[in-house]
């Protein structure tokens, strides 16, 4: 019985017909794969251009004193509608009396005990004249003459493909742009005030 089937395994093992056929079945997931996992990066890299160029324009038209809060998210909305649709999208602004308050503090300008850490006791320098120490010195909003304006837009959206979970990925991708833009001196401000608190 065996050796009747000889004959017939030698055939079928020289018969090269069907070969490509189980090659391209072999390569293509792969092929497919990294086809979608280009166009998930290349998407990703698109959408980060975008807001890019969406908070430059929406920051530039700030600078000059005409607009509000509301109006940048919606023009920053506007611009990255051509890609992602505007409920993904969140834009924030912070106001700062100059670039060095920008995620610090507010300046101590005379400290006591225990020193480098504000307490009651020390004098400083308000930058938001609001009479109490900050530890974030910056307000919600696009601010006035000559404030330093920080510009946040985030987008968060699904995947393209579902090449994502199969690499580990997360279903959604986040894209996160910042600016930073001193305003226009349009008009005159406030200076900041040194307030000193009683121990």
């Amino acid at each position: 019985m065996i050796a009747q089937l000889a004959p017939a395994r030698r055939r079928i093992a020289a018969d090269v017909a069907g070969a490509t056929i189980v090659e391209f079945a072999l390569i293509v997931p792969l092929l497919i794969g990294l086809l979608m996992m280009i166009l998930e990066v290349g998407y990703q890299n698109y959408v980060e251009a975008m807001v890019q160029g969406a908070l430059a324009k929406a920051s530039r038209l700030t600078t000059v004193g005409n607009t509000t809060a509301a109006n940048v998210s919606a023009t920053i909305k506007a611009e990255v509608r051509a890609v992602v649709p505007a409920e993904y999208v969140t834009v924030s602004t912070r106001r700062y009396y100059n670039f060095s308050n920008v995620g610090k503090p507010e300046k101590i300008t005379s400290d006591t005990d225990p020193r480098g850490t504000f307490n009651l006791g020390d004098c400083f320098e308000d930058a938001n004249n609001n009479g109490i120490y900050d530890a974030t010195p910056g307000d919600d909003g696009v601010g006035s003459a000559d404030d330093v304006i920080f510009y946040t837009a985030t987008v968060r959206y699904p995947n393209l493909t579902p090449v994502g979970p199969l690499m580990g990925w997360t279903r959604t991708r986040t894209v996160t742009e910042t600016t930073l833009v001193r305003n226009q001196p349009f008009t005159s401000r406030a200076a900041p005030t040194v307030v000193c608190t009683k121990p």
